[in-house]
């Protein structure tokens, strides 16, 4: 296959699912990982694709946004990890505000049936899943209930939100960098994403690494509003590195 055959291939791929890695594609097309950054970088210079963290997404689906439960089934081990990692911060008889997403939903399967605490959560299903551990005192934040992620938005929640103060906010992001900080396909979304931030002593990140570099529409706050990124081997120490230079420390689960 010559490599505009290719191309155009690897286009088409990454349209239709929305996201293509490097290491896949190599497999895919039986070349080397260096010839599929060459064919991806064409690509982007073509305006076609965009480079992000160990792949490319198609121009015009930058604010592609998958349903909660085809999130749930992607990179699933390395959510996995990062959940089980994330219990050791959970605040000994604290509070916590735990975010909307498939890997905080993970964390949240995860804390203990018999852990003490104060949660507050605008994620339908985080609630369904704490609702029956008895020592968690649990609070539903209201408002405009989104399809695509089960969270409740808009000025309900960002009330709520503005009424509280929590030792820890467990947050999650569509894409994180230290250039463009955390964003989130939808405004609304990052609207309450932000709220719960300001309204936490504490901001925990959970993302794995395919994450990384990934920019989406809504802004809801820089890498250094971050104290701590629970995210994956996925991240190179040397990215790793980069990031604690900014002053939020990294954990690779």
């Amino acid at each position: 296959m010559y490599a505009p055959e290719r191309q155009q291939e690897i286009l088409r791929l990454a349209r239709d699912s929305g996201r293509v890695d490097v290491v896949s594609l190599a497999v895919q097309f039986q070349v080397t990982a260096e010839t599929i950054r060459r064919d991806l970088k064409t690509l982007d210079r073509a305006g076609v694709v965009r480079r992000v963290h160990g792949g490319a997404i198609p121009i015009g689906r930058l604010d592609f946004e998958p349903d909660l439960a085809e999130r749930e089934t992607t990179a699933a081990g390395e959510k996995d990890r990062i959940a089980r990692a994330a219990l050791a911060e959970i605040p000994n008889k604290g509070t916590m505000i735990v975010d909307a997403g498939s890997t905080v939903a993970l964390f949240a399967a995860a804390l203990p049936v018999e852990s003490s605490l104060t949660v507050v959560t605008h994620s339908l299903p985080i609630a369904a899943r704490l609702a029956d551990h008895p020592g968690i005192q649990l609070h539903l934040v209201g408002g405009r209930v989104r399809h695509r992620t089960r969270a409740a938005v808009d000025a309900w929640a960002l009330r709520a939100y503005g009424e509280i103060r929590a030792d820890v906010l467990f947050v999650a992001a569509n894409g994180f960098s230290a250039e463009h900080g955390l964003t989130t396909p939808d405004l609304a979304e990052a609207a309450v994403k932000r709220a719960a931030m300001t309204a936490a002593r504490r901001v925990v990140l959970l993302a794995d690494s395919s994450k990384h570099g990934q920019e989406h529409f809504a802004r809801f706050g820089g890498l250094n509003d971050v104290d701590l990124l629970i995210t994956d081997s996925g991240l190179s120490p040397e990215e790793a590195l980069a990031i604690e230079r900014g002053g939020t420390e990294v954990v690779r689960a």
